[in-house]
C-alpha cells in the first residue's frame, strides 16, 4: 500500500520531523534535490538544456529554488520565475514549484509552449484535498511528491493534470496514514487462499438478485462470485424460477414473489456471505423483505444497487445491530440516497463518514474507487478505467466482493481487493469490453497473482 495524507496531515508530518530535530531547511533542501534528480531523468541530459522554475513564496517554491540552483551546478541554463509570470519562453523543461498543496486561491497556468512539466508535490491550481482544479491547473508530465501521495493526486481533476506521479523518501515518518492507495502486491495479503484441504462449504455466498425481465444482474454477480473462487454459489430471483442462461454452476434456490426474507432467514446457515440487490427491483414487498434480511441476517452482506434504495436515507437503522459484517456499494446516485444530500467536494471524508454512521464498510464506485471502514481507515482503487462505465459491470463486482468474504476475506480487505481486481480486469479487456467478459478476465488476474504469490513466498 502507498500511504496517502491530506495536505493538512501532511503538514503536521512536517511539524513532528522539525520538533524531533530535522530542521525546515534539511527538509526543503532534500526535496528540492530530489525534484532536480527527476528533472535530470526527464532531460537525459545538461549540455545545451533550457529550464524554468515557476518558484511561489512559500516551501513548494523553495523546493523548486533549490532544484534550480542544482541543475544549475550541473550545466542546465535555469531561469527562475514568479508564478504571475506569463511568458515561460522556449523550455526543454518546466518545474512547476508554483503553490503546489499551498494554493489557497485560483491559479491560471501559464502556456509551456509545448515543454515537458514537472510538478511539485501536486500540479498548482489542484486542490490537494478534493483534487478539484481551481483556475486554470498546470497540465504535468510528471509529478513528483514527498512522504506520501496527496488526495489530490488521485482524485478528480488531479487524475488527469498529475501526469506519472513518483513518491520521493525525504526521511518523513508517515506510519500514521490512515488512507492508502491500493496496489497489485497487497492482492496477494488480502484475500486468502483457499486451504488444501477445502470443501464447497467452506466458502459459500447466496446471491439474491434479479426479478421479472431483469434477470441479467443476478446472473453476472453468479459469475463474478464464480470466477473469484467462491466454492458454492445459491442464486435466488424471487419469483420465477433459475432461467435456461443462468450459470449451470449455480445452485438455484426458489424464493416467493413476496415475504421472500423468511426463507432467506430460515435457509442461512450455510452461508458464508449474501450478495443482495442486484436487479432486484422496487416495490413495496420487496423493499420490506430486503430490510428484514440486511438486519436479520447472521453472515456477511454485501448490499448493492435495489437494496441499496431499499434501506433509504437512513441504512444505518438496518446495518448499525447487524451481527455480521456489512458492505455498501453505491455509485454516486446512490450514495447521494443513502445520505440524503450531496456528496460534497471531499469525497473521502463523505465515505468516510456514512461508514462510521452505518458501521459498515463503504464502496463508493467511481474513476477513483473509495472504500471506507467504520474505524475511519480508507483505500482508494485506481486501476480501472473508463471502460468500466458500461452495464452490469457493477453486479460483477457485488459477486466478487460476496467470494472475498465467503473465502474469508477482512470485510474492508474484500472490498477493496475486488475492486483492485475488478479494476484490473477491466482495464486489461480496454474500450468495448461488456460486463459478461469481466468474469474470465478476473479468473485470469487472479490465477496469475496467485502464482506470483507461491512464487515470491518459494
Amino acid at each position: 500500500m502507498i500511504p496517502i495524507l491530506t495536505p493538512d496531515e501532511m503538514a503536521a508530518v512536517d511539524a513532528a520531523a522539525v520538533a524531533g530535530g530535522t530542521s525546515l531547511g534539511t527538509l526543503i533542501d532534500r526535496a528540492g534535490r530530489a525534484v532536480a534528480l527527476e528533472a535530470l531523468q526527464m532531460l537525459g541530459g545538461t549540455y545545451g538544456r533550457r529550464v524554468t522554475v515557476v518558484a511561489g513564496p512559500g516551501n513548494n517554491g523553495a523546493d523548486g529554488r533549490v532544484a534550480a540552483k542544482v541543475l544549475s551546478q550541473r550545466g542546465v541554463v535555469v531561469r527562475v520565475v514568479e508564478p504571475d509570470c506569463t511568458e515561460l519562453g522556449v523550455n526543454d523543461l518546466v518545474i512547476d514549484a508554483a503553490f503546489g498543496t499551498g494554493l489557497r486561491d485560483e491559479y491560471f497556468a501559464p502556456s509551456v509552449n509545448g515543454a515537458a512539466v514537472l510538478a511539485v508535490d501536486i500540479a498548482s491550481g489542484i486542490d490537494g484535498t478534493t483534487g478539484a482544479q481551481r483556475g486554470i491547473a498546470v497540465q504535468a508530465t510528471r509529478t513528483i511528491t514527498f512522504g506520501a501521495l496527496k488526495p489530490g493526486l488521485v482524485l478528480g481533476d488531479g487524475i488527469g493534470a498529475s501526469g506519472e506521479v513518483k513518491v520521493a523518501e525525504i526521511g518523513l515518518d508517515v506510519s500514521a496514514a490512515t488512507s492508502h492507495l491500493a496496489t497489485d502486491e497487497d492482492i496477494r495479503w488480502w484475500v486468502p487462499e483457499r486451504k488444501s484441504n477445502a470443501h464447497k462449504w467452506n466458502s459459500a455466498t447466496w446471491i439474491i438478485a434479479g426479478s421479472r425481465g431483469l434477470t441479467g444482474a443476478a446472473r453476472l454477480a453468479a459469475l463474478g462470485a464464480l470466477r473469484s473462487s467462491a466454492g458454492y454459489v445459491r442464486l435466488s430471483t424471487p419469483g420465477p424460477g433459475a432461467g435456461p442462461e443462468d450459470p449451470i454452476e449455480a445452485i438455484g434456490f426458489a424464493l416467493p414473489v413476496e415475504f421472500w426474507d423468511r426463507d432467506v432467514l430460515y435457509a442461512q446457515d450455510r452461508m458464508s456471505s449474501i450478495v443482495i440487490g442486484p436487479g432486484l427491483g422496487r416495490d413495496d414487498a420487496t423493499k420490506a423483505s430486503v430490510r428484514t434480511v440486511v438486519a436479520g441476517a447472521d453472515c456477511a452482506v454485501v448490499v448493492d444497487a435495489d437494496a441499496l434504495w431499499a434501506l433509504g436515507d437512513r441504512p444505518q437503522r438496518f446495518t448499525a445491530g447487524r451481527r455480521g459484517p456489512t458492505v455498501l456499494t453505491p455509485h454516486d446516485g446512490e450514495f447521494i440516497q443513502l445520505i440524503g444530500g450531496d456528496i460534497g467536494a471531499d469525497r473521502v471524508a463523505a465515505v468516510r463518514n456514512l461508514a462510521v454512521q452505518t458501521t459498515a464498510v463503504v464502496l463508493l464506485k467511481g474513476p477513483t474507487t473509495i472504500v471506507a471502514a467504520p474505524d475511519g481507515r480508507t483505500r482508494l482503487i485506481t486501476s480501472g478505467s473508463r471502460a468500466l462505465a458500461s452495464a452490469g459491470t457493477g453486479d460483477v463486482l457485488a459477486g466478487m466482493i460476496g467470494a472475498f468474504l465467503a473465502r474469508g476475506a477482512d470485510p474492508f480487505e474484500a472490498a477493496a481487493a475486488a475492486a483492485h481486481v475488478h479494476g484490473r480486469a477491466g482495464a486489461e479487456l480496454g474500450d468495448g469490453l461488456i460486463a459478461s467478459d469481466l468474469p474470465r478476465a478476473i479468473r485470469w488476474w487472479l490465477t496469475r497473482t496467485a502464482t506470483e504469490s507461491l512464487e515470491a513466498r518459494s
